[in-house]
């Protein structure tokens, strides 16, 4: 038997990368292609157990206007289609990991590692890492945690897991509000609660609601659920305080959307200039304080910066120009366009 590591691990078993990508975001995944496209190769490694980040985690269903070029997408039809425009570079990802650690070596790469052990040494780190980690908050319910993934969620992935169901979605921001909306045509019946009559969404969200309210097609408690009821992780109703008094409210599936809690986690202790827990980059690379370190997507700020994927992107497409002179040092680059350049054409298995 060969003792010799495998190619792209080192004899201890850390993997050795050109690039390594924290996050899998719509951004992070764009960053694959960008970087694929001069000869980068990248992993990536999301905290999450499925690329799409936000997006495929909060609201997978929920359609998306402002990407050029799709008049409307869903969170996961793009984190799909992103997925396949990435396929012919081959990235690796790690999902269900956290970058814990990172060290700068003496040749001027990272030793990184994660929550998992997983070891890396990459020329080049990008931080996809949209707000960082995030957990939604979770209602003070006594035992709610057995009900967690089966009876509560926390985001709707497949809408059509709550096709006759007895919904209630509790919160009065746009999220609870868009799910009553979009689930009320397909749950058997759906009970919007709020603890006040004052919504924080969209004027128009919350007409159509209240119309729906007013039409009998929802209920609408204004009050706070003090117990949950069920069997095992089968929730099968919530006693619901309210100033008439208290009710047993009869449902299957609760939807909480009291927002997240956003943390940059263990990036804050890697000796990176913060600016009130954003990462500050300049415009022309997008790399932060720390030269090969790159900051893309929602994490990083700087003079007009707009929270959009699109803006992503192009930051994406930036840092990879930068990356490669890290990665290729004294390599001239010739700048190409996908639709002219046999050898990009070549790289993207159309040509």
């Amino acid at each position: 038997m060969s003792s010799e590591a495998p190619a792209g691990q080192t004899g201890d078993g850390t993997i050795e990368t050109d690039a390594l990508i924290i996050g899998a975001g719509p951004v992070g995944l764009f960053a694959v292609f960008e970087l694929g496209l001069v000869d980068v190769k990248a992993h990536v490694v999301d905290i999450l157990g499925r690329a799409g980040g936000q997006c495929s985690e909060l609201y997978p269903d929920k359609p998306i206007y402002d990407i050029p070029g799709l008049p409307t997408v869903t969170g996961q039809e793009l984190t799909d289609r992103l997925m396949e425009q990435i396929h012919p570079f081959g990235a690796t990802f790690h999902f269900g990991e956290r970058v814990d650690e990172l060290e700068r070596l003496e040749d001027g790469r990272f030793r990184l590692v994660t929550d998992a052990g997983t070891s890396f040494i990459a020329k080049v780190v990008v931080i996809a890492a949209g707000g960082g980690s995030f957990t939604p908050k979770r209602p003070p319910l006594a035992g709610i945690e057995a009900f967690e993934g089966k009876s509560v969620h926390y985001a709707v992935r497949r809408m059509d897991d709550f096709r006759d169901k007895d919904v209630l979605v509790v919160g009065g921001g746009d999220s609870a509000l868009d799910w009553t909306l979009n689930l009320q045509p397909i749950a058997k019946s759906l009970t919007l609660m709020h603890r006040r009559d004052e919504f924080r969404g969209a004027p128009h969200s919350v007409e159509k609601m209240r119309a729906l309210a007013g039409e009998g097609k929802i209920r609408l408690i204004i009050g706070q659920a003090s117990a949950l009821h069920g069997t095992g992780d089968a929730l099968e109703a919530v006693t619901v305080k309210t100033k008439e008094g208290e009710e047993r409210l009869p449902i299957g599936v609760m939807l909480p959307f009291f927002g997240l809690t956003m943390k940059l986690g263990p990036v804050a202790n890697w000796g990176i200039n913060l600016n009130e827990n954003l990462i500050p980059v300049d415009t022309e690379k997008f790399e932060t304080s720390e030269p090969r370190i790159f900051a893309i997507g929602d994490i990083n700020t700087y003079p007009g910066k707009l929270k959009l994927i699109l803006s992503g992107f192009h930051e994406a497409a930036l840092m990879a120009q930068q990356a490669h002179k890290y990665v290729f040092p004294g390599k001239k680059l010739l700048f190409q366009y996908t639709t002219s350049s046999s050898n990009l054409q070549k790289k993207l298995g159309v040509n």
